[in-house]
C-alpha cells in the first residue's frame, strides 16, 4: 500500500509548504518476489524502449525485471554469481554490459541475457566501482562520441589505492593508472566526470586530475568516526553532490561549489536523480527536492521490511522519467507525472507563482514551448480574475503572447454582441468558470468570500485569500479595481496596435505597462479585434469617467465603432469625446455640429458668469477658454476639408469667436482642392472686414492672383479702413480727457489680424500693384487727408503737376518731390517744382529754403535765365546769391567741357581719316619671284589683291576667297585688325 503526502522540511507547517508542494512522482508499478533481501539496484531503458530493472541480492543473485506499462513489473532473468552479496550494479549501455561488484571482484554480464558471467581476475579486493561519465561539452571539445562501442572507462577503489581501468570491446580490462598514497583512510565512494575524479574517504573528499595527475583536498569531514562519505553524480548538470551529514554540497568537475546546498530532513541512505529533482530515500520515505530552490516538493511514504536498507536507482543520464526504489525484497517503480498535469495540480492549489516557475524551467530545458508558457500565463490570469485579484490577473494577461483580447470581451459587454463570434472557445484546461460580466464576477466572488468566512468560523479551511477573509472588500471598490485594471489591459493592447504603425506614445503608460507593451509589440490583431479593443476601452474609460483618456483615445488613430458609442457618449454628456470620435472617422459634418453647439453653450455660460460678477466687458473679449478650444478643433477639421459647402456653412460662427482662425480656415494649404474665391468672398460677412482683407491679401500675395476685381476690392477695403482709422484718430485728438491707454488698445483692436497698420499696407499695395482701378480708389479718397495715397494714385494716372503739388506743398517732402522729378527726367519738371516753391497757392508763404535746396542739388538741370526770371523780388539775396553764382559757374563749366569733348572728337576723326588715307596710298612692289599666298602661282603681270594682314593673292583667288577673309582664314568682320599707325598719336 503506497501512501502519498506533501511536506517541505525547510518551512513550518501551514506557512510556505502549500506554495511548494506538488505531485511530481506517482506510483507506477511494484513487485514483491520471493527473493533474498536486495543489496543493489539499477535501472535502464534500452534503445528499443524496453525498461529493465536489475537487482542484486545478499545471496549473490542478479535478477532482471521487465517493466511493462500494462502489466507492470515481472521477473525476466535470474543468475547467481558466487553466492556472495552483490554490492553494486552498473549499466554500460553502449557495450550492452553489466558491471557487477561482489565479494571484492568485478564481473561482466550481458545486459540482455545476464550470461556469460565473466570475472575480471586482474582486480581483487575491490570495495567500490564508478563508471566514467562524459559531459556534452567535454565530448565535443575532445572529439569523443558518447555511446561509441570502443570500450568503457571506470574507476576502482582497492583499499587505499585508486585504479583507472578500461574495458575494451572483447571484455578484457586494461589498467590505465594506479594512484597510491593519497587516500590513507581508504576509498569509500568515487565519481568520475571528464578528467576529474572525486574520491570520498572517511576523513575528506579529494579531487584527482586524470590529465595532470595532481590530487587535492576539496574539504574535510567534521567527524570521520561517525559520518561516512556519500556522493551522487548529477548526470544532467555534470556535477557531483557531496554529502555532509544531511547537507548536500554540489560541486563542479573542478571541485568548486556551485549554487546552493540542499538541506535534507534527515541523513539519507541513498540518493537518485530525476530531471530537476534529487530523490532521497530513508526509513520508508521517499523525498523529492528541487535542485535550484532546495524545497522539498513531494514526500512519499511506502511500507518496507523493518530493518532493511532502502535503495533508489535512476536512469543513467538523469533525464529519464522513472526511478526504482527497493526495500527488503520489495521493488517499486515511480514515474514522473507529465509536466502538464503538474502545472494543473499547482493551479488547482492556487500555487500560481510555482506553476509559472515550473513552466519557465521546463521551457529552458526544452521540454515546453513558449506558446505553452503564454497559455499558462493566460490561465493564471483567468484564475486570478475570478479570485478578485484583478491587478495580478491583468499582469499575467499582458505576459501572454498568445492570448487574444477578444477573450476578455465577455467580461465587459453582455452577450450577444457584435464581437461574440470572435471569442475563442475551449482553449484552456477548464480550471476557471466561463466568462461573465465583471459585475457578476465581483458578486460571485463576494458570495464566495462570505461562504469562506462562515466555513472558517466552523473550522473548515478554504482556498480564499486570507486578506479577503480578514478585511472583506466592498463591492464598489472591487468593481472599480476591476474596471481600472481592465482599462489598463486594453490601453496596452491599443498602444501595441499603435506600435505597429510607428505611432506609439510610451508616455501614456506606466513603467510596468511599458514593459508589457514591449513584450506585446508583435501582436497582429485583426481589424475586428481592434475594433472591439478600442470600443470597449472607451466603455471602460466612460465607466471610470476618465475624460482626458476618452478624448485622447477618440482624437488619436483608433478603431472604435461609432454606432456602439454614439448614444453612450451623447446621453452621458461627453460631447467633446463624441466630436473627436466623429473627426477621427472623417465624419466632419457631425463633429462640426457638436463643436458649434458646444461653442454656443460655452458662450451662454460664460456670459452668465460675467454678468454675475458685474464686470463690464467687450463682447470681443468675453470669449471663454472652452470656446477657444471648440473653435480651434473645428478649424482643424475645416482646414483639411475641401467640402466648399461645409466650410462656408461653419465659417460664420468661427469668425464670430476668433477671426484669426477663420482666416486660417480660408487660406489653409492642407486641403487638396482650393475653395472658389468668388463664393468665399460672397460668404464672408461684410462686417468682418479684416477677414475679407486677409483673404484678399492671401489671394494676391500668396496665390499670385491677377484678377483686377480682387486687386481693386482689396485697395478699396484698405482705403476704407485707412479712412476710418484716420477719422477715429482725428476724433480722438480733438476730444478732451481721453486716456492714451485706451487709444492704444483701440488701435490694436483694429489691427488684430495684421502685423502692420492699414495705411502702411495701403501705401505699399498702391505702389506695388498695377492691376487695380486707380480712378475708383481715387474717387473714395479724393476728399480725404490721405495725401500720400492720393499722390500715388495721381502718379498712376500720369498727373505730374498734382503729384508735385502734394509732395512739395501738402506733404512738404522735398526729397520725394526731387526724386519724382528725376524719374520724370525733363528739365521743365524741376522748373515747375521751383515755381511751386516760390509761388505756393492758397496764401502759403514761399518756400525759399526748399527752392535753395532744389537749386543746390539740381541747378545744372535749370536754365539760369529762367531761374532769374522766376525768382521772387522778396527772396533774400543772401539765400540766393551763392547758389545762383554756383549755378552760373557750373553752367559755364558745362559749356566749356562740351567744347573740349567736341574738339577731341573732331581730332579723332581727322586722325582716323589720315590713317585710312595712308593705308590706301601705300605702294607694294611685285617682282618675278612674287607668288600668290593661296595658290602659289607666280603673279607676273597678273592682277592681285592685298589683305590688311599683308597677305597677297591673285585676282582669281581673291574672287574665290572674298573681301573679308584672308588666306590665313581670318575674318576681318569678326576679328578686327588694328595697326599701331592707325591709332591717334597726336
Amino acid at each position: 500500500m503506497v501512501e502519498f503526502s506533501m511536506a517541505n522540511p525547510k518551512s513550518k507547517p501551514g506557512s510556505e509548504s502549500k506554495s511548494h508542494s506538488r505531485n511530481v512522482l506517482e506510483h507506477f508499478a511494484g513487485l514483491n518476489p520471493s527473493i533474498p533481501p536486495i543489496r543493489s539496484l539499477a535501472i535502464t531503458t534500452n534503445s528499443d524502449s524496453q525498461t529493465l530493472v536489475f537487482i542484486g541480492t545478499v545471496a549473490g543473485d542478479v535478477i532482471s525485471l521487465s517493466l511493462n506499462p500494462n502489466s507492470g513489473l515481472s521477473l525476466h532473468l535470474r543468475v547467481n554469481i558466487i553466492g556472495k552479496p552483490v554490492s553494486s550494479i552498473h549499466v554500460v549501455s553502449h557495450i550492452k554490459k553489466l558491471i557487477v561488484l561482489s565479494d571484492g571482484f568485478i564481473y561482466l554480464l550481458d545486459l540482455n541475457s545476464l550470461e556469460p558471467v565473466r570475472k575480471l581476475s586482474l582486480l581483487k579486493n575491490v570495495n567500490v566501482v564508478c563508471k566514467r561519465y562524459f559531459s556534452r561539452n567535454y565530448s565535443l571539445n575532445n572529439g569523443i562520441i558518447i555511446g561509441n562501442e570502443d570500450g568503457c572507462f571506470f574507476a576502482v577503489g582497492v583499499g587505499k589505492k585508486l585504479v583507472l581501468v578500461e574495458i575494451v570491446l572483447s571484455g578484457s580490462p586494461i589498467i590505465l593508472k594506479e594512484i597510491q598514497g593519497d587516500f590513507t583512510d581508504g576509498i569509500m565512494c568515487i565519481s568520475w566526470v571528464d578528467e576529474s575524479i572525486i574520491v570520498g574517504t572517511r576523513s575528506a573528499y579529494y579531487l584527482y586530475s586524470y590529465a595532470s595527475g595532481q590530487c587535492g583536498v576539496i574539504f574535510s569531514l567534521p567527524d570521520p568516526s561517525v559520518m561516512l562519505p556519500r556522493m551522487k553524480l548529477l548526470a544532467k548538470e555534470c556535477k557531483v553532490m557531496l554529502m555532509v551529514d544531511n547537507v548536500g554540497v554540489i560541486v563542479d568537475s573542478e571541485g568548486q561549489p556551485v549554487g546552493g546546498s540542499l538541506v535534507f530532513g534527515e541523513v539519507s541512505e541513498t540518493m537518485g536523480e530525476i530531471g530537476a529533482y534529487v530523490v532521497v530515500v530513508r526509513s520508508g520515505n521517499l523525498e523529492l527536492y528541487h535542485k535550484k530552490s532546495g524545497y522539498c516538493v513531494q514526500r512519499v511514504s511506502f511500507v518496507g521490511e523493518v530493518g532493511s536498507p532502502c535503495l533508489v536507482a535512476d536512469e543513467e543520464d538523469g533525464r529519464g522519467k522513472l526511478v526504482a526504489v527497493a526495500a527488503g525484497s520489495k521493488v517499486m517503480c515511480y514515474m514522473k507525472v507529465p509536466s502538464e498535469e503538474q502545472i494543473k495540480d499547482l493551479l488547482r492549489k492556487k500555487n500560481f507563482r510555482e506553476a509559472i516557475s515550473l513552466v519557465e524551467e521546463l521551457q529552458n530545458e526544452g521540454e515546453m514551448t513558449r506558446e505553452t508558457l503564454s497559455l499558462v500565463h493566460a490561465q493564471v490570469g483567468f484564475l486570478l480574475l475570478f479570485d478578485l485579484r484583478f491587478e495580478e490577473a491583468v499582469d499575467h494577461f499582458l505576459l501572454s503572447e498568445t492570448m487574444e483580447p477578444s477573450e476578455l470581451f465577455p467580461f465587459i459587454m453582455r452577450d450577444p454582441n457584435r464581437w461574440s463570434l470572435l471569442v475563442p472557445r475551449n482553449r484552456y484546461w477548464g480550471l476557471h468558470p466561463p466568462p461573465s460580466l465583471l459585475e457578476k464576477v465581483v458578486d460571485d466572488g463576494l458570495t464566495g468570500i462570505q461562504r469562506a468566512i462562515f466555513l472558517r468560523k466552523a473550522g473548515v479551511e478554504t482556498a480564499v485569500d486570507n486578506e479577503f477573509l480578514l478585511n472583506p472588500p466592498s463591492r464598489a471598490d472591487l468593481l472599480e479595481s476591476a474596471i481600472k485594471n481592465m482599462t489598463r489591459l486594453f490601453k496596452v493592447y491599443w498602444l501595441s496596435c499603435l506600435c505597429g504603425t510607428s505611432k506609439a506614445k510610451p508616455c501614456l503608460c506606466t513603467e510596468k505597462d511599458r514593459q508589457f507593451l514591449e513584450a506585446s509589440r508583435h501582436k497582429d490583431l485583426t481589424p475586428s479585434v481592434r475594433e472591439g479593443v478600442d470600443t470597449l476601452l472607451m466603455y471602460l474609460y466612460r465607466a471610470l469617467n476618465r475624460v482626458d483618456d476618452m478624448e485622447r483615445l477618440a482624437s488619436s488613430e483608433n478603431s472604435c465603432i461609432v454606432e456602439e458609442l454614439e448614444s453612450l457618449l451623447s446621453e452621458s454628456g461627453h460631447l467633446r469625446t463624441l466630436a473627436f470620435l466623429y473627426a477621427s472617422k472623417r465624419m466632419s459634418s457631425k463633429s462640426l455640429s457638436i463643436w458649434r453647439v458646444l461653442a454656443r453653450n460655452y458662450s451662454s455660460s460664460h456670459l452668465k458668469d460675467s454678468h454675475g460678477t458685474n464686470h463690464v466687458q467687450d463682447t470681443t473679449k468675453g470669449i471663454s477658454f472652452d470656446q477657444e478650444i471648440a473653435v480651434m478643433e473645428a478649424s482643424k477639421i475645416l482646414e483639411a476639408s475641401s467640402d466648399q459647402e461645409l466650410v462656408l456653412q461653419h465659417l460664420g460662427w468661427i469668425a464670430d469667436i476668433n477671426q484669426l482662425l477663420a482666416v486660417q480656415v480660408l487660406v489653409s494649404d492642407k486641403r487638396t482642392d482650393p475653395l472658389p474665391p468668388d463664393e468665399v468672398i460672397a460668404a464672408i460677412d461684410p462686417r468682418k472686414v479684416e477677414i475679407l482683407l486677409r483673404y484678399l491679401q492671401w489671394l494676391i500675395e500668396d496665390q499670385d492672383s491677377d484678377d483686377t476685381r480682387f486687386h481693386t476690392t482689396y485697395a478699396l477695403l484698405l482705403s476704407k479702413s485707412a479712412l476710418d482709422a484716420n477719422e477715429k484718430e482725428h476724433a480722438t485728438q480733438n476730444s478732451e480727457g481721453v486716456n492714451q491707454k485706451e487709444i492704444n488698445i483701440s488701435d490694436r483692436g483694429n489691427n488684430s489680424i495684421f502685423d502692420t497698420h492699414n495705411r502702411e499696407r495701403l501705401q505699399f499695395f498702391l505702389q506695388s500693384s498695377d492691376l487695380y482701378d486707380p480712378d475708383e480708389v481715387l474717387d473714395l479718397v479724393e476728399r480725404s487727408e490721405l495725401w500720400l495715397e492720393k499722390a500715388i494714385l495721381y502718379r498712376k494716372l500720369g498727373q505730374e503737376t498734382l503729384v508735385l503739388q502734394i509732395l512739395a506743398l501738402k506733404l512738404e517732402d522735398c526729397e520725394a518731390a526731387e526724386q519724382y522729378c528725376a524719374e520724370i527726367g525733363r528739365p521743365d519738371a524741376y522748373m515747375q517744382l521751383l515755381e511751386m516753391y516760390l509761388e505756393p497757392m492758397n496764401g502759403k508763404e514761399p518756400m525759399f529754403k526748399a527752392a535753395v535746396r532744389l537749386l543746390h542739388n539740381h541747378g545744372e538741370m535749370l536754365d539760369p535765365l529762367q531761374v532769374l526770371e522766376r525768382l521772387s523780388p522778396d527772396m533774400p539775396l543772401q539765400l540766393a546769391s551763392e547758389t545762383i553764382l554756383r549755378m552760373l559757374r557750373a553752367r559755364l563749366h558745362h559749356h566749356r567741357q562740351g567744347q573740349i569733348v567736341h574738339n577731341l572728337s573732331r581730332a579723332l576723326d581727322i586722325d582716323a581719316s589720315l590713317a585710312r588715307f595712308e593705308e590706301r596710298s601705300r605702294h607694294v612692289l611685285i617682282n618675278d619671284d612674287s607668288i600668290c599666298d593661296s595658290c602659289h602661282a607666280r603673279l607676273g603681270t597678273k592682277l592681285f589683291a592685298m589683305y590688311p594682314d599683308d597677305t597677297i593673292v591673285c585676282y582669281k583667288c581673291f574672287r574665290r576667297q572674298g573681301e573679308s577673309t584672308s588666306v590665313s582664314g581670318r575674318d576681318f568682320k569678326r576679328d578686327i585688325l588694328y595697326k599701331p599707325g592707325w591709332l591717334v598719336t597726336r
